[in-house]
């Protein structure tokens, strides 16, 4: 399984873009974070992708899990960050039953400027 790997300097709108593109394109999004710093990035890329789908009828959530990793033959603890897609009425913003973890590929994401 691939996933996108934040760094504490990662940029959380670049992060987002790639979220929400991947969104756009219906592949599986999962995020990586080794430390808190990444953490930290990671769930503030989340928030701003959320508000770059939501206007368009998307909406996203994350289910987070622990993972043993090896960073130059060390073993580190990582967040594994899964992200799930939600469609949602553009009215109401209410929530629909037929959530899935792949994108949402049909979505119209061209007036957010990434599709």
């Amino acid at each position: 399984m691939d996933f996108l790997k934040v760094s504490s300097k990662s940029s959380p709108a670049s992060v987002a873009g790639a979220i929400a593109g991947m969104v756009k394109d219906g592949a599986p999004v999962n995020l990586q974070a080794v430390g808190a710093g990444a953490v930290n990035q990671a769930i503030k890329a989340v928030a701003i992708a959320r508000g770059f789908l939501i206007p368009v009828g998307v909406d996203i959530s994350i289910a987070p899990t622990f993972s043993d990793v090896f960073i130059d033959g060390a073993p580190r603890t990582a967040i594994r960050i899964a992200v799930y897609v939600h469609r949602v009425q553009a009215q109401g913003m209410s929530l629909d039953m037929d959530s899935h973890e792949v994108g949402v590929a049909d979505a119209d994401l061209s007036e957010t400027g990434i599709g």
